[in-house]
């Protein structure tokens, strides 16, 4: 059995602390799509940790945790991650796991990713710079390296003959910087790397499965960046939706059972793209400061608007959402009014869809107020303690989506979840 943590809006919805929440009743906890773009943020023991490509199920220690091959792995990035995990006594040794398709994001995708967003200009997407959409590129164009290539005596020719090849693409770009200190990192933490359990991801899962073990697949970004169906072309290079588990970590989708969908009280994102609901006043910089809404990859300010209901219903259905568990209630907890999108006004005509291309048509968010809670959330245990306001604006939300939200995080600590 299969259970399923993803975003439901564009990535930031706080999947780290569910998936942490969630894994002591798991066995096995599984990233299967995305790389070091990822920034699932813990609090272990009072301390802030940031999770990248690691499944955020490892600080517990009697729980596997697989990196699927949907990701594409950065060596260097695991290397200080592992480095990290370590400093917090955990022997991340002992039950992480990588997938041997798993590809490689190469130091020449790290090049290539900030020469094409250099060149794009006042069109540039909001790349995180990381590589994740040249090595993509490249798992699509069959020219990628994988973890099961380290192996390989013959390894360091196959890498000569990529890094050949994106030279050339470089050169296209007049791109100039020296990224042999890359490569030097690189090599370094490659070797680190092959000492890791490195296993054939689908057998091991299945294998898993059919033991009867319980499995969590994590999902990095959120659906609103699925390649497929998100607001492209400002999205990521993978399957952020629930249909990239299969792919992402070679299991049937009979398998899986429920689909847990995160969602903010309110929207954020980080880069360019369309955002309906952006506030662009002292709200939504109220909203940005109470909720230190900056990327934990990036360190970049997030946008921020209110929830929209056009683009979380929309997401429910490609996912096959069972369950909606909603985070930073407590950021909202002193504002006085509160709005949310229940339609596009699309070239003067309301709809509840989500369009083909939001930045091809006039678009303005059909809003619904509400009346403000203006109490701390913060210490509350019980959805029944909670203030009538708060609860006016989740059953709301509920009867729109007809998908309940099952469990309400009021904070960022472990235990400041409340099941509604």
């Amino acid at each position: 059995m299969v259970d399923v943590i993803l975003g439901l809006q564009w990535g930031d919805e706080g999947k780290g602390k569910i998936v942490d929440y969630f894994a002591p009743n798991y066995d096995v906890i599984a990233r299967f799509q995305g790389g070091a773009n990822a920034g699932h943020t813990l609090y272990v023991n009072g301390q802030k940790v940031v999770l990248h490509q690691i499944p955020s199920g490892i600080f517990h220690e009697d729980k596997i945790n697989l990196i699927g091959n949907g990701v594409v792995l950065d060596a260097v990035t695991l290397k200080k991650e592992c480095e990290k995990v370590a400093s917090m006594g955990i022997d991340y040794k002992k039950n992480l796991y990588i997938s041997e398709r798993a590809h490689l994001i190469l130091p020449t995708h790290r090049a290539l990713d900030k020469a094409s967003e250099l060149a794009k200009g006042n069109e540039k997407i909001g790349s995180t710079l990381k590589g994740i959409g040249p090595a993509y590129m490249d798992k699509t164009g069959r020219n990628g390296l994988r973890v099961g290539d380290l192996l390989d005596k013959g390894f360091i020719s196959q890498y000569i003959k990529i890094r050949l090849k994106h030279q050339r693409l470089l050169d296209s770009y007049n791109f100039q910087e020296d990224i042999s200190t890359w490569e030097d990192d690189f090599f370094e933490s490659i070797e680190l790397l092959k000492d890791f359990k490195i296993v054939n991801g689908e057998y091991f899962i299945n294998d898993k499965i059919q033991q009867g073990k319980k499995v969590l697949a994590e999902g990095a970004q959120g659906s609103m960046l699925d390649v497929d169906f998100g607001t492209f072309p400002f999205v990521t290079s993978s399957s952020t939706i629930s249909a990239g588990v299969c792919s992402g970590l070679g299991i049937a989708p009979q398998k899986i059972k429920d689909v847990f969908g995160v969602s903010k009280a309110y929207c954020t994102r980080v880069g360019s793209g369309p955002f309906p609901t952006e506030l662009n006043d002292e709200t939504g910089e109220l909203i940005r400061k109470i909720g230190s809404e900056f990327g934990a990859t990036t360190g970049r300010p997030r946008r921020c608007g209110w929830i929209d209901l056009v683009a979380l219903n929309f997401a429910c259905m490609i996912n096959g959402v069972t369950k909606i568990i909603m985070t930073k209630t407590d950021i909202l907890d002193t504002l006085p009014e509160l709005n949310v999108c229940t339609a596009y006004n699309i070239n003067g005509e309301e709809k509840n869809h989500v369009p083909f291309q939001m930045t091809q048509v006039k678009l303005e968010p059909v809003l619904k107020s509400f009346a403000g809670w203006q109490t701390d959330i913060t210490a509350m245990s019980e959805y029944e303690s909670l203030p009538q306001n708060m609860k006016n604006y989740i059953d709301y939300i509920n009867k729109f989506l007809k998908v309940p939200v099952k469990f309400i995080s009021n904070g960022p600590g472990r235990d400041q979840i409340i099941l509604a």
